[in-house]
């Protein structure tokens, strides 16, 4: 019986231990203290900067201590200690900051930041040792996405045990009340070891002097790699005033492949790399910024002051774990020769605003009329958007314009209210008794169309806000409408384009001569659309159905050039510079480029402007034989519809969203209501809301963005990343500023509780039930003990001291590290016996009393398990 009294004991004991070792993710914390911050009472929650998020993962709460910058263009710098010791990753970060109240961010981690105090002036410096950036934020970019399985690894004995954050307020203005800022970034983070290690690349050029005055200065990197493979997933670029575009491309067996293209005047965030690129030994990594010296009087050098320059393209990668590299620098052109072949697109300046450059750089001179945030709202605007491909275009079925009394619709544009115009042909109509076989009109008896031909319709409900064009033309096509709200207009049986006020009577403008076809420089036949660059006025015409070119005007009217042949249909396909029937125009100022929808050759090409060199085609299978029409959107959207299928073929009559970058398909929509006959034209605003016009239906549907799913799987990369809702959820509500806010947050905090403590109780119930036989087992033994001592003695009772007393008095809760069931969720930190009060860490670097049986008990019990992620 001594022996099975012993092995019971033995296995007991066993078990302590085990659950001794199963440590609580927040008993990691108890050694935190954030004795580094005095926060002001504005900045809700700050004072808790840790939150666990599981088993595993938690969030750390970055956020500025509650300043308030007293100049404008104050880069401040605060830290926080990683809190802890062992190895972690970083899997996503999440900013709380507006373009309203401050310029840029930017977190970096090293080991020994450079200064102990809560915050202070970055001129100091940010670390005293090496730091890395892990992440940028500016004027409002959205948040950056590390694909499934990817980490930064920070702790441990190689990752960083500090994070520094460096905040850029730009104009102060927004701190007039002198309220305090909290802007900062929250990171999600996991002990769980990731398979994929994330890293940042650093191309810099070191030497490169830009002459006073010179119109186009290159500075070029290049290095070969010789390391392991890694996988690019997001890129950011980085000059001061001077820089125009910087572009980086990976260069394998002299194929260029773009990484990343952008102008260091938009925001300086981390945008995601289009499509996957792997760099492999010996690749070549390169890159190019294009400065211009005009406006200065000496040379610029690269350097650290706003007087000097800059050329930085910064590449995230990551690699498989055990290669993993941190952090990798290229600062030499290690093959001048080969950047004669480099893409013409890196050589092309994406034009800024003078407006949205003040606010990017944070200059700050008084403008006359203008009031500064008024400035800021129309940057806001403006803003270059990040592609973000999940979602999906539908119909409007509420909108009512669909039921407009109109005649064939064959141009639509939207003016710069974003008001929505129709230009149509009242009750003429284009068959085939318009033209003879030489093109000239023969319905000239009808006279001009009597009806108003351009009507301005409110976007949300088609109600008419103003109408146009009575008595002016025969049969109206292409419209389009320029930065100042001017109206141009084609009509192919005149064979004329007009430029028209948007209140004005008579046109401010005519080009072509009335009812007269020709392919002089002074004649056209059947024009049918315009484009105007907002930057140099140049006026640029497709021309048309029976000539193929595209003619460039200046703003006044004179010939400039044209480029363009027929299509030589014998030959098979079409050529570049090829056309037929050049339909319809798309500027594209952010590439200084001119897309024309080649309608019979199904496809698309695009030409430099100013030059009319060839630049490249999209053409898809999905488009069928006709492509109608084309519209760009700010930020990098095509939008296209096609023709009806030939009998025999399958292209369905549809709408397109592409990627101008790679020209692939994004989405696809038709109409819900009726059906399309012949869309004729489209365009799309910013917030991609699209209008498609049909000149057989005679309709215009409308078409808005909708959001695939409220909490995605989105692709960065070709990687799945999944966003997990509740602690997203958890996180973002303990980080709001306001009291209705904080409300929620308690709400949720103690839903968040219930659902962790009723893990926790289950574990403790279970063990608990494991530990009662084995009591009830010993209560007998010391039953059947006493029997013996009322028959043995004294005798035995001194043997019950010497073997098993001590384990009793274990049992009793006296010895050290000892388990008292009888006090085991009384004394349960956090626990209440009016309900269960989330865990918190504030207090956690209390260490209690060795002696204090307590301790070991809360190690003993069931940490939190992790949050599920939401079902996309």
């Amino acid at each position: 019986m001594a022996g099975l009294v012993n092995n019971l004991l033995i296995l007991f004991l066993v078990f302590q231990n085990i659950c001794l070792g199963f440590r609580s993710p927040l008993s990691v914390f108890k050694r935190y203290k954030d004795t580094t911050r005095s926060l002001s009472s504005e900045c809700l929650g700050s004072d808790r900067p840790v939150i666990s998020l599981g088993l595993s993962d938690f969030a750390l709460d970055i956020r500025m201590p509650g300043v308030t910058p007293k100049q404008s263009d104050t880069y401040l710098c605060m830290s926080v200690p990683l809190p802890v010791d062992d190895e972690a990753y970083v899997v996503d970060f999440k900013p709380h900051a507006s373009m309203d109240t401050i310029h840029h961010m930017l977190l970096f981690g090293c080991n020994e930041p450079s200064s102990a105090e809560n915050y202070w002036d970055c001129d100091e410096g940010t670390c005293k040792d090496k730091s890395n950036i892990l992440y940028a934020w500016a004027r409002n970019a959205p948040p950056t996405r590390l694909p499934k399985g990817v980490g930064f690894r920070v702790g441990g004995e190689t990752g960083g045990r500090f994070f520094v954050l460096q905040v850029h307020y730009g104009d102060i203005s927004a701190f007039r009340d002198k309220h305090k800022d909290c802007s900062g970034v929250t990171l999600h983070l996991t002990h769980q070891k990731q398979p994929l290690i994330a890293g940042m690349y650093l191309m810099m050029s070191v030497n490169t002097v830009i002459p006073p005055g010179e119109k186009v200065v290159d500075a070029d990197i290049a290095c070969h790699y010789k390391r392991f493979p890694m996988h690019l997933f997001a890129y950011r670029v980085h000059t001061h005033r001077l820089g125009k575009v910087v572009s980086g491309y990976r260069v394998r067996n002299g194929q260029w492949t773009l990484i990343g293209r952008q102008s260091p005047q938009l925001p300086q965030a981390f945008y995601p790399v289009e499509h996957p690129v792997d760099v492999n030994y010996d690749d070549i990594l390169a890159a190019r910024c294009v400065f211009s010296g005009e406006g200065r009087t000496t040379e610029t050098r690269i350097g650290g002051t706003a007087n000097d320059e800059m050329c930085n393209f910064y590449i995230m990668y990551y690699m498989e774990a055990k290669h993993a590299v941190s952090y990798m620098t290229c600062t030499q052109n290690a093959n001048p020769e080969m950047f004669r072949n480099i893409p013409q697109e890196a050589n092309i300046p994406i034009p800024v605003k003078s407006d949205m450059l003040k606010v990017t750089h944070g200059h700050h001179e008084e403008t006359k009329g203008t009031d500064k945030s008024s400035l800021l709202q129309q940057a806001k605007k403006e803003e270059e958007e990040i592609l973000d491909q999940d979602f999906h275009i539908e119909e409007a079925v509420e909108w009512p314009g669909l039921d407009l009394k109109l005649g064939q619709v064959s141009g639509l544009a939207l003016d710069p209210e974003n008001n929505l115009v129709i230009f149509h042909r009242g009750d003429h109509v284009w068959d085939e008794n318009s033209f003879d076989s030489k093109f000239v009109y023969q319905q000239r008896g009808l006279g001009p169309i009597e009806q108003n031909t351009i009507l301005v319709l409110n976007p949300s409900n088609a109600k008419l806000l103003h109408s146009m064009g009575k008595s002016l033309f025969y049969l109206p096509h292409g419209l389009s409408i320029d930065k100042n709200g001017n109206y141009w207009v084609t009509d192919v049986a005149l064979h004329q384009v007009f430029k028209l006020g948007a209140h004005d009577k008579e046109p401010l403008l005519i080009l072509g001569v009335a009812l007269q076809p020709g392919s002089d420089r002074n004649h056209f036949c059947q024009p049918t659309d315009v484009a105007v660059d907002p930057i140099t006025g140049s006026i640029y015409i497709s021309d048309g159905y029976c000539n193929s070119r595209v003619i460039q005007f200046s703003p006044k009217g004179l010939y400039v050039m044209q480029w363009g042949e027929g299509t030589e249909t014998s030959l098979g396909r079409a050529r570049p510079g090829q056309f037929h029937i050049p339909h319809s125009l798309a500027l594209i100022p952010d590439f200084s480029q001119l897309c024309v929808a080649d309608r019979e050759n199904g496809r698309i090409q695009c030409f430099k402007l100013g030059t009319g060199e060839f630049i490249r085609e999209i053409k898809h299978k999905s488009f069928g034989r006709e492509l109608f029409a084309v519209s760009y959107v700010p930020g990098g959207f095509l939008f296209a519809v096609n023709g009806m299928p030939y009998p025999g073929e399958a292209e369905p009559v549809q709408g397109f969203v592409m990627n101008f970058s790679t020209g692939e398909i994004i989405d696809t929509f038709i109409p819900l209501r009726k059906n399309f006959e012949m869309p004729h034209d489209v365009v799309a605003s910013e917030d991609k809301t699209v209008f498609v016009g049909d000149v057989h239906a005679r309709a215009v549907w409308k078409f808005a963005s909708i959001e695939k799913v409220e909490h995605r799987s989105v692709k960065k990369a070709g990687i799945e990343v999944q966003e997990i809702k509740e602690s997203e959820t958890i996180v973002e509500a303990r980080l709001k500023n306001t009291p209705e806010s904080a409300d929620h947050l308690k709400k949720q905090e103690k839903q968040h509780l219930v659902q962790q403590a009723s893990t926790g109780v289950s574990f403790v119930l279970i063990t608990t039930l494991l530990i009662i036989p084995v009591v009830v087992l010993l209560a007998i033994l010391l039953f059947i003990w006493w029997k013996k001592t009322t028959v043995y003695g004294a005798d035995g009772e001194h043997k019950l001291d010497s073997s098993s007393g001590r384990i009793l008095g274990k049992l009793r809760g006296k010895g050290s590290g000892g388990l008292n069931l009888g006090n085991f969720f009384a004394s349960h930190k956090g626990y209440s016996r009016k309900g269960f009060d989330r865990l918190s860490t504030e207090g956690s670097d209390q260490e209690k009393d060795e002696d204090d049986g307590t301790d070991s008990e809360e190690e003993c019990s069931a940490p939190p398990p992790p949050s599920a992620p939401s079902s996309s």
